[in-house]
């Protein structure tokens, strides 16, 4: 098992991923696929895409993106992770966020957000082992799978500068 960035080769399994969320889940608020076109934007910019690897298989990736397009947030990203769903309950998701988090240190990034559809007790418990603090709740901002579904905005200060 390795975490490694991703390359243009690993498009086609985080797509697979993320399409499965898309289509059944509520990690994600898409309700329609993005075009590989999207995940290829991803390997390039300022932020991060990383797979972990077994076995030559993708079975999860984390990214973090700019937080809002404004000057004074340069220094803020948010992040996701999401798994393959034989990959969930092993400890991908905490290799994959102990990279992210030390690239983004090394970044210069002070504070990162991550907003959990709710209830989604697994990710909380990630989110929490790595120090993050929940922040804030907005409710019912989400319609997806015929039901309203609240977001938990998560914060976790990386530097006390």
């Amino acid at each position: 098992m390795s975490v490694r960035d991703a390359e243009a080769g690993d498009l086609a399994a985080i797509k697979a991923i993320y399409d499965a969320q898309v289509a059944g889940g509520i990690a994600t608020f898409d309700t329609v696929t993005p075009p590989l076109e999207h995940w290829q934007d991803k390997l390039t910019g300022p932020h991060h895409l990383l797979v972990d690897e077994e076995d030559g298989r993708v079975q999860g990736y984390a990214y973090s993106a700019t937080y809002r397009p404004r000057a004074a947030y340069d220094r803020t990203r948010e992040v996701s992770v999401y798994l393959d769903e034989s990959a969930r309950g092993r400890g991908v998701g905490r290799r994959l966020y102990a990279v992210l988090l030390d690239r983004l240190r090394a970044d210069g990034v002070h504070t990162v957000l991550a907003v959990i559809a709710q209830p989604n007790p697994a990710s909380e418990a990630l989110h929490r082992g790595f120090g993050f603090e929940r922040v804030g709740v907005l409710p019912e901002v989400g319609h997806k799978l015929g039901r309203w579904v609240d977001t938990a905005f998560w914060a976790l200060v990386l530097d006390d500068a």
